[in-house]
């Protein structure tokens, strides 16, 4: 009997992301500078970071404290959690249809 690729239910393996090279808590301080009066090029040029960089990092944490953006963190990681779960769940409910009407 031929295996069909689409029925196989393996476990999603972990993917490994880039890890960010500065901490919650020097983004947060790098903020916290702009907002206190510092050039936005200036602490670009410190960090070592592009402009573009600095405004999505102020975009996603602008007015947050380091625990808040821990919070978050957490939050996004059990969200993807449950994305995968249901997935998973989705996957095999489709596969149990297929093996169940027999067109396998």
């Amino acid at each position: 009997m031929e295996k069909c690729e689409f029925l196989r239910l393996t476990p999603h393996q972990e993917t490994h992301v880039k890890k960010s090279r500065f901490t919650e808590g020097q983004i947060i301080a790098a903020i916290k500078e702009s907002e206190a009066g510092a050039k936005t090029p200036d602490i670009c040029r410190k960090l070592g970071i592009s402009s573009a960089t600095f405004y999505k990092w102020k975009s996603k944490f602008g007015g947050m404290d380091v625990s808040d953006v821990a919070k978050m963190r957490a939050l996004e990681d059990e969200n993807r959690r449950l994305k995968r779960i249901v997935a998973d769940q989705a996957l095999n409910i489709d596969a149990l249809k297929i093996v169940a009407s027999g067109n396998f």
